[in-house]
């Protein structure tokens, strides 16, 4: 290249990306005590990375250059949405935006809330072939996967991008998957009050020496499974969260069913949600929720997240893929008969999962701005 020329990365990205420092999402720190991870095969690279933010954060994906992934899963809500349904080409998600920090660090391979894609790659490129959100579907009229593969390849930038990630300028699904999953994958939360205390003990049931006694006993009450009589109304013990939502990762167990939220965003039924992302940044380390909680965002704030969850009852009549882990006798959904200290105390351990860090990185921001 002629001494002055400048690439099509330097002249679009104006100095926030540079190919030749490139930001470090391979090698960033996993405490000890993280143990599961869905890499698979396609690990993560510090220039596939880079490709995938390119990707996440562009518009052009989308059929009118308006939409892209970061408009539904937002840096500043912990890659969540506010919104109950998030804004797409041509209408709304039939879903709420599920938040993606630690995607990776999780037993469960399948993504959604209704775990129709087998993998973090499969998951990808759905929204964008989806008709509302970003309009690449193939049918009825619009355009397919294939036109923004041959959109995308006429685009400078992405021809470098291609050509330093893949040793080749052609573009493929499978290339765009790929990039996308590393990119989601990079996007980790380990800074939290609650790391802070779990790398100065043995295991996760020791008293955390930074925590608060009410942060101590929300996070022994989520841990300690509830006793229970016939009735399936709790007699003692806590709360048994970690059943579902297991500690350190706080991710979800790939033999979870509902949670008993069993309606939809559009009206009617939807039972088959069995999907939850971890609870790690439910908050922001203000303790401000990022966003509603729920496939249909129909949970607003902590406080009645864990309210959900006393009374089943109803649930267990109405719901059919109820989580056997809810209904204790087989039957009857779990009375958890909570108490004012056993909530706020919960509330407050949930707030120490929080973390800084992922809000503002550069690393995981919008390189378009």
């Amino acid at each position: 290249m002629p001494t002055g020329t400048t690439t099509a990365i330097q002249r679009t990205f104006n100095g926030k990306i540079d190919i030749d420092h490139l930001d470090d999402y391979t090698n960033q720190p996993i405490p000890n005590y993280i143990t599961k991870d869905n890499t698979g095969s396609n690990k993560i690279t510090n220039i596939g990375a880079t490709l995938g933010r390119v990707l996440f954060y562009d518009k052009k994906l989308s059929v009118n250059n308006s939409i892209a992934c970061a408009s539904c899963h937002k840096q500043e809500f912990a890659f969540s949405d506010t919104a109950v349904a998030s804004l797409g080409v041509n209408g709304r998600t039939g879903r709420h935006s599920m938040r993606l920090v630690n995607a990776r660090f999780g037993a469960e391979t399948k993504f959604f809330w209704d775990e129709r894609a087998l993998t973090l790659e499969d998951q990808t490129t759905k929204p964008i072939q989806d008709h509302n959100e970003m309009g690449f579907s193939g049918q009825n009229g619009d355009p397919s996967i294939n036109d923004l593969i041959a959109k995308l390849s006429q685009i400078d930038y992405y021809k470098e991008l291609f050509q330093l990630t893949y040793g080749s300028e052609q573009i493929t699904e499978i290339k765009i998957q790929n990039a996308l999953a590393q990119f989601i994958r990079s996007i980790q939360s380990f800074d939290s009050k609650y790391d802070l205390g779990r790398i100065q003990v043995n295991n996760d049931a020791a008293s955390f020496p930074n925590f608060t006694a009410q942060e101590n006993l929300g996070k022994s009450l989520f841990l300690t499974n509830p006793i229970f009589d016939a009735n399936s109304e709790r007699i003692g013990g806590g709360l048994g969260c970690k059943s579902c939502h297991g500690a350190p990762e706080f991710d979800i167990d790939p033999q979870s069913r509902s949670n008993g939220i069993g309606g939809s965003i559009n009206g009617g039924p939807d039972f088959t949600n069995f999907r939850s992302p971890s609870l790690r940044n439910l908050t922001n380390n203000l303790g401000v929720v990022n966003g509603p909680m729920m496939h249909t965002a129909v949970i607003k704030d902590l406080q009645a997240a864990i309210g959900h969850y006393g009374n089943l009852t109803n649930a267990a009549i109405n719901n059919p893929n109820l989580d056997r882990k809810l209904k204790p006798n087989g039957v009857a959904g779990q009375q958890l008969h909570l108490n004012a200290q056993e909530i706020n105390s919960v509330i407050a351990f949930l707030k120490t999962l929080a973390g800084t860090d992922v809000y503002s990185n550069k690393k995981w921001s919008n390189p378009f701005l």
